[in-house]
């Protein structure tokens, strides 16, 4: 039988190898004892099988030496292939009970004074690029208002004519808790970019005062932007909804007034 041989050498458990096929095949992922079976035309066990869709991708199970064949027996057509090593997947976004995160939020009489006694003072400031409003920003924020939270979000608090860098810094100064939604566009923006720094400057002894949201963003990219984060306390959207997460924020601040 005819088969493409890809020795893999030593390979770590987690990481992916990515098989790019031209038409359907049959994959198998095999340690030596498995791979000299196959040969032979023995019995032998592997991960993967037949595969229709490219690229495909299989996880490589446990530490060891590891060899990657590609056949076409029993189809019509042969096949042309490639593969790549792909990083192995990083931990979730953490997701311990937001209670338990030493200042997430800072208390009114800790939030710096107002220049104005009548300048509002909010629960929470948003930090998002406007791309990401439509289908999770704006929600989020009509969620949390809903719940009783003062939001500072600019749909609500930004007029016609208003200096946004001056409403942006009131917004922060005068903000219990800060939320940033880290997606692909938001890394890409300057203005988000100002915000960010502000929320994170607000953090005191290194305690975390403010909640990164994953959005549509792996932790890898993350931790590229800025390791810092990677490490804190943070929220998916990919595996809660927008209104687990607002019921919980808003729960976290209602417990603390």
């Amino acid at each position: 039988m005819q088969f493409t041989h890809y020795d893999l050498g030593q390979k770590q458990a987690g990481e992916i190898i990515e098989v790019t096929l031209s038409s359907g095949a049959n994959v198998r992922l095999m340690d030596y004892s498995n791979l000299q079976s196959f040969k032979n035309g023995r019995r032998h066990q592997y991960v993967g099988g037949l595969i229709t869709r490219s690229p495909y991708r299989v996880q490589i199970p446990r530490a060891g030496h590891w060899h990657l064949t590609v056949d076409v027996a029993g189809l019509k057509n042969g096949t042309k292939s490639s593969i790549r090593t792909l990083p192995g997947a990083l931990p979730p976004a953490s997701e311990r009970p937001l209670a338990s995160v030493p200042s997430l939020f800072r208390n009114v009489d800790t939030a710096p004074p107002a220049h104005n006694s009548a300048t509002k003072t909010y629960d929470v400031f948003i930090s998002h690029a406007s791309e990401d409003k439509d289908d999770l920003v704006r929600s989020l924020a009509h969620a949390l208002r809903n719940g009783g939270l003062e939001v500072w979000y600019d749909e609500f608090e930004l007029k016609l004519g208003d200096s946004l860098r001056r409403k942006i810094d009131a917004g922060l100064a005068r903000s219990r808790f800060g939320i940033v939604v880290l997606s692909k566009t938001f890394l890409t923006k300057g203005w988000t970019q100002y915000e960010l720094d502000g929320l994170v400057t607000r953090s005191v002894g290194g305690e975390q005062v403010l909640l990164p949201l994953w959005h549509g963003i792996t932790k890898q990219e993350v931790v590229n932007f800025s390791p810092s984060l990677a490490d804190k306390v943070a929220r998916n959207t990919a595996s809660l909804t927008i209104d687990e997460i607002a019921n919980e924020i808003i729960t976290l601040i209602a417990d603390h007034r």
